[in-house]
Order: C-alpha cells, then structure tokens, then sequence
C-alpha cells in the first residue's frame, strides 16, 4: 500500500475513534455544547478531506464506505456552516460514522502493515 494512503487510512481510524468519544457524551450533551459540536465538524471535515486523497490515490472503499460523500460532507461543512443542521450531524456521528469505523478494519490492518514493512 502507498505511503501516503496508509498514513490517511490511519489518521481516519483516529480521528473515527474521536469522533466516538463525542457520541459517547450523548446526543443532548452534543446538542447542547457548541464545542463539541465544533468538534465534530472539525473532525468530519478532516474525515471528508482523507477521503479525497485516498481516492485520488485510487484507494477503494469497502462496500459500506463512500468516499465521496465525506467528501460532500466536508465541503458543506466548510461552504455551507451557516446552514448545519444540528440534528443531521448528529446521525452521521452517531449512526453512520459508527459503521464506517468498522468496515475500514481491514484496510487499517493493511495500513499498519504497510508502515511496519517500510521501518524494516
């Protein structure tokens, strides 16, 4: 595996295990906390912009994973952050980032690997 996709791949598993440390806190909590909603956003935008690399770097997605709708994600968060819906951000966190988490398992192995086998 590239380098550089394997680097991306495991900064997402980071970033995904963040991203359930705020589920964690609970949906009211989340709602009623500008930074963690803050947060989040950061998080999904950085989510969105690994997805970008890693598809330019033609790395391909498991089945339940999209890369371009983080992408999409990642854009609206940053064009459109007069218009997030709380709610909306909040299911992706909750619901749809959880799965995503669980479907890259095997590309983070092959992530690991992959570094471990360059430091040799």
């Amino acid at each position: 595996m590239d380098r550089r996709a394997a680097k991306e791949l495991l900064h997402i598993q980071t970033w995904l295990v963040r991203m359930s440390e705020i589920v964690e806190r609970g949906q009211q909590a989340y709602l009623e906390d500008a930074l963690l909603q803050e947060a989040g956003d950061s998080l999904m935008m950085k989510l969105g912009e690994a997805a970008n690399r890693l598809s330019r770097l033609e790395v391909l997605a498991p089945a339940e994973v999209e890369w371009a709708i983080a992408i999409a994600n990642r854009n609206f968060l940053i064009h459109q952050y007069d218009e997030i819906n709380r709610q909306l951000t909040w299911l992706t966190l909750s619901r749809d980032l959880p799965a995503w988490r669980l479907s890259l398992q095997q590309l983070y192995e092959v992530a690991v690997k992959s570094i471990e086998a360059e430091l040799e």
